[in-house]
């Protein structure tokens, strides 16, 4: 449940870039000022969403208790195929960033660098739980996997709202 309200926040902050980015910078009509004023609600949006996605992954990392996973296979594929990904479109981001600097690539860049650690502890985690199954091990590395991955997303959100 937490990992399908992240993804969906995700997705949200994804599209809202898109839209704005394509705005801003297809045709070359759009003022500066509106431009910074698009770009400056586009980055609030997509910190809040990462926000959003933070808290509720911890209020459920918290709220619900251990329970036996089941089948931990199908998402850890996802996990590890989503850092992988991930990575690749961090790395993108941050050159082309660097290469021609706009705030939109800049936050995307930051967003994927966050959705790409909370990939590495989420396979962590499942990859603890698949060789340890209901050992007090893989349950504390679930919860401070979560508890991790729910402060950072919170940070980086702030961090993003800011520019």
């Amino acid at each position: 449940m937490a990992d399908f309200l992240r993804r969906t926040a995700e997705l949200a902050a994804i599209v809202c870039a898109y839209v704005i980015y394509r705005i801003t910078t297809v045709d070359g009509s759009c003022d500066e000022a509106r431009r910074f004023r698009l770009e400056r609600g586009a980055n609030r949006f997509i910190g809040a969403m990462m926000c959003v996605a933070g808290v509720a992954m911890g209020t459920l990392a918290i709220a619900l208790p251990a329970a036996d996973k089941g089948n931990v296979v199908p998402g850890l594929v996802i996990a590890v195929l989503g850092f992988v990904v991930n990575a690749a479109f961090a790395v993108r981001y941050f050159a082309l960033d660097r290469a021609e600097p706009n705030s939109i690539i800049a936050a995307q860049a930051r967003l994927y660098r966050a959705k790409t650690l909370v990939d590495g502890c989420v396979s962590a985690a499942l990859l603890s739980v698949l060789l340890a199954p209901g050992t007090d091990f893989s349950a504390l590395l679930d919860l401070a996997g979560s508890l991790f991955v729910s402060l950072y997303m919170m940070y980086s959100g702030v961090k993003v709202s800011r520019g």
